[in-house]
């Protein structure tokens, strides 16, 4: 309930206002039954531009601390939350990798329709990086098709760093199901679920226009962050006073 008043009320409304959304390929969504939407990951803003112009409900899936948190700030983050259509997934029993892939295959199976961004993390500067297996992997377990879905636009409503969105045109292409059972009971072969997953990336490379690098977003991030720490470093022990350890 809270999911649709969110979509049809509150949030929808005004980001329809403010962004004049646009989406295109609606017809290779099924009415029903498990499917994964595989999108590339510009903005946060993603995951709240696909649900609004989807006709059924997606589910992300969220750390629980999400969902946790105490006191009002914490009562606001799990309306929000839940409002947006993520679920929250329990670490405490083994890695949040294995906690996502049993949230995820048991959702599907459920019926629903799943919401992935392979490559695990938004992308640093607008690129199309490597995808993570765990998206092979779902499929295959749950023996469900993956959509590819282009997010564009959603980068310059929400740049990495911003705290305020900007007005910008956002439209949404979704790509015809990929179908893997011709992997059916390969679940856990590497080769496979790689090639999988580069497949899927291909779909969404032609889809979003995006140049595609082999590496993974994630360990961009780390050695960019890790470049700048050492530059303030080095800045700092020119300044006047600082002496070299």
């Amino acid at each position: 309930m809270l999911y649709w008043w969110s979509k049809f009320v509150l949030l929808g409304p005004l980001l329809r206002l403010y962004c004049r959304p646009t989406i295109e390929g609606l017809e290779h969504v099924p009415e029903r039954g498990g499917a994964i939407l595989a999108s590339n990951h510009l903005a946060v803003a993603d995951s709240f531009f696909l649900p609004l112009l989807v006709r059924r409900r997606i589910t992300f899936l969220a750390k629980r601390e999400y969902f946790t948190q105490p006191g009002i700030v914490g009562w606001f983050k799990k309306i929000f939350f839940s409002g947006v259509g993520q679920v929250p997934i329990d670490r405490s029993g083994g890695s949040a990798a294995q906690a996502a892939m049993n949230t995820a295959v048991r959702l599907l199976r459920e019926g629903q329709l799943l919401g992935i961004y392979p490559e695990g993390t938004r992308s640093p500067d607008g690129r199309l990086y490597k995808g993570k297996t765990g998206v092979a992997r779902m499929a295959l377990e749950a023996d469900v098709p993956v959509i590819p879905v282009a997010m564009i636009g959603t980068g310059a409503v929400n740049p990495i760093g911003s705290r305020m969105w900007r007005p910008r045109k956002v439209h949404i292409k979704i790509g015809t199901p990929l179908d893997f059972s011709r992997y059916a009971g390969m679940a856990g072969d590497r080769f496979i679920e790689r090639s999988m997953t580069d497949e899927i990336m291909y779909a969404l490379m032609e889809l979003s226009g995006q140049t595609y690098v082999d590496l993974y977003a994630a360990s961009v991030k780390e050695r960019a962050a890790k470049a700048d720490a050492e530059g303030a470093a080095r800045e700092a022990s020119r300044m006047p006073g600082t002496r070299a350890s």
